[in-house]
């Protein structure tokens, strides 16, 4: 996270709405703090264990369709760049910015650094990159009202959306679609807000054997002991610039990593963004690639990307190679009974100039 200084207020900009533009922004004078899309090694929670007829012949009397006949007609093809249900992100997305941080807090706990308010500039200091894709506008199932699926590896997560017809994100798309046409640090503006999205809830310890018990009555039990998430799109404005609901906060989310892994980083390939409802940086450039892709937790989900029809398909040039993944899904709804939800005290930090 970057270096932080000096306290100053800001005011954030309204809801965004479903925007389908491109905004190339200009750079300023340089900030203090350079952001890559792709951070190194770090841990945005707690650290965790690993454990589909002749013209002469009078016409025939009209012919009322069956039921049957009505049902067998071919369905209508698709129109627009996107499925139903996801949004069409297109404009310039910029690798790596640079911001500065204004209220900074050093989170112990997690070994981490949380910036709560950026001055309102980012400088984009690599060359930047057209780009035009789907995204699912919630997480998955990816309907409003519904909960947020969990306790999915990246190889559940890619299956399941190879089984839609879709794929996981790629980290720097998620990004995108996070960051808006503005290219907010924040999907709803430049102050970290936990009244915009569901985030700073009080921690609840887990019991891991529990949790992870192979009977489904004792697991079901104590996920909904921990849940403290809210349903999709139940926060007015935690949404971004493009359109697309709850990316920070509530559930941590996988995706592909379209960068250079270091060595050390146990994710490989795979990666989570967002940040869940705990109190970590739940900002749209950090990322966690401190788990394997086998890794599962009560507050990891996913949302699903896919190629945009008639415009060219991105792919990394870089990067580790990605295993192919069979389509199935892989992904079964929660069993949740009587969860706390979001805690009413919220944590409140310290900050420090």
């Amino acid at each position: 996270m970057p270096p932080c200084r000096r306290p100053a207020l800001s005011t954030l900009p309204g809801r965004k709405g479903a925007a389908l533009v491109a905004l190339l922004l200009s750079c300023g004078t340089p900030p203090l703090t350079t952001l890559p899309s792709a951070p190194a090694k770090t841990t945005d929670d707690i650290t965790l264990p690993e454990p589909p007829s002749p013209a002469s012949t009078p016409p025939p009397p009209a012919v009322i369709p069956t039921a049957s006949a009505a049902t067998s007609k071919a369905p209508e093809e698709p129109t627009g760049p996107c499925a139903e249900g996801m949004r069409f992100v297109e404009g310039s997305y910029c690798p790596r910015v640079e911001r500065r941080c204004l209220h900074k807090e050093m989170n112990k706990p997690n070994r981490l650094e949380i910036c709560h308010e950026f001055a309102q500039e980012t400088r984009c200091v690599a060359p930047e990159e057209q780009r035009a894709f789907c995204i699912d506008e919630y997480e998955y199932p990816n309907q409003r009202g519904e909960h947020p699926v969990w306790m999915v590896s990246w190889w559940d997560a890619e299956a399941t959306c190879r089984s839609k017809g879709k794929r996981l994100c790629y980290a720097s798309e998620w990004t995108m679609a996070c960051e808006g046409p503005d290219r907010l640090p924040f999907p709803y503006g430049w102050a970290r807000d936990q009244t915009a999205c569901n985030i700073d809830n009080l921690y609840i310890t887990p019991h891991l054997s529990q949790m992870y018990s192979s009977r489904p009555e004792v697991a079901s039990k104590e996920l909904s002991r921990l849940d403290q998430s809210v349903a999709s799109g139940a926060m007015p404005r935690c949404v971004s610039g493009y359109g697309v609901w709850d990316m920070t906060g509530n559930f941590d989310e996988w995706v592909t990593r379209d960068d250079s892994p270091k060595a050390s980083d146990k994710g490989k390939w795979a990666a989570l963004k967002g940040g869940a409802w705990g109190h970590v940086r739940n900002a749209c450039r950090p990322m966690t690639t401190s788990h394997s892709p086998e890794f599962t937790y009560y507050f990891v989900s996913f949302r699903c990307c896919a190629d945009a029809r008639g415009y060219p398909a991105y792919r990394p040039e870089n990067g580790v190679a990605v295993p192919e993944v069979k389509a199935e899904d892989r992904a079964p709804r929660p069993v949740v009974v009587d969860p706390p939800g979001p805690s009413k005290q919220k944590v409140q930090p310290e900050r420090r100039k």
